[in-house]
């Protein structure tokens, strides 16, 4: 996995975890940290955690091999 799949990842992950505590408990943490939802950072951060989710889908359809890096057989 390489380094911009791996940091998508931990961030649509955030993400998610911040859709959570939306969810179950009415608490919106980035909104909470960056000053409201209205907040000129929060939108940026909103967007960067939205473009990670869709960077995120593409290691949907990647085969598993090109996704997990292996040494190549020496010969």
């Amino acid at each position: 996995m390489s380094g911009l799949q791996r940091t998508a990842l931990i961030i649509a992950i955030i993400g998610a975890v911040n859709w959570g505590l939306i969810g179950f408990f009415g608490f919106d943490l980035v909104a909470a940290i960056f000053g409201g939802q209205a907040a000129a950072f929060s939108r940026v951060i909103y967007a960067i955690v939205g473009l990670a989710g869709l960077y995120c889908i593409s290691l949907l359809f990647n085969p598993e091999e090109q996704t997990q890096r292996s040494p190549e057989p020496q010969k």
